[in-house]
């Protein structure tokens, strides 16, 4: 029997940065494979190495040795037209929402699959089939400014789906909205984990963290710990 391919597989992972003169190491051999259908949080203070981990695997930076695997690929052996087809395959939601102000939460979603090649017709149609599943049927034609943060983070969620992405990689989604709203982010962060979708989040919170099914705690550039919630 053929066993599946991890979406992420990182080997002695290593990254250092030059401050001045000065070797900053940011990752020191981390070694993490995630699978398909999981609910990962990645969990750390500041300066842990957590940002950085979340920029490698989002294929946003190259790791200074040590291997990174994408659904088997090996990132390091693309050119970056590879790696821009990549990245267009991981779905990302960030604190801050990164929307744009002048277009409606439909026109966001929609930018987005403007890179894809599908018509004009299906852009609008998976748009609002996306908007719907995350609860903003009736928000559609709103802009930015005219939607709570809860719902800005709702269209950023089905923009980071609408091309049907590998994995979504989360970054402290929760951390720019009021506790009750991050709880409705939360369980809908759940429900598209339940339907299937991969989903790998970044945190310092533990609270947040322990609503994955599994935490990796991230400490001076090194996993301290792997273990199921």
């Amino acid at each position: 029997m053929s066993v599946a391919t991890p979406v992420v597989e990182l080997t002695d992972l290593k990254k250092t940065y030059m401050l001045g003169k000065i070797p900053v190491e940011a990752l020191r051999g981390v070694n993490l494979k995630v699978e398909r259908g999981e609910f990962l949080s990645i969990l750390g203070p500041s300066g842990s190495g957590k940002s950085t981990l979340l920029n490698l695997i989002g294929a946003l930076d190259k790791p200074t040795s040590g291997k990174l695997l994408i659904d088997g690929v090996d990132l390091s052996t693309l050119n970056d037209n590879q790696l821009t087809d990549v990245r267009c395959k991981i779905g990302f939601v960030f604190q801050f929402f990164n929307l744009i102000p002048r277009l409606t939460a439909k026109g966001n979603v929609e930018l987005a699959l403007s890179i894809a090649d599908v018509t004009k017709a299906e852009r609008i149609k998976r748009a609002e089939g996306l908007l719907v599943s995350v609860g903003l049927k009736d928000r559609m034609t709103h802009k930015p400014a005219e939607l709570s943060g809860g719902q800005q983070q709702r269209v950023a969620i089905a923009r980071a789906l609408a091309n049907n992405p590998r994995f979504l990689l989360m970054d402290e989604p929760t951390g720019n909205v009021d506790s009750k709203t991050a709880e409705e982010v939360i369980a809908l962060i759940k429900k598209l984990n339940a339907d299937g979708v991969t989903i790998i989040m970044v945190t310092h919170d533990q609270n947040l963290a322990n609503e994955a099914k599994r935490t990796v705690k991230v400490f001076d550039g090194r996993i301290v710990s792997d273990m199921v919630n």
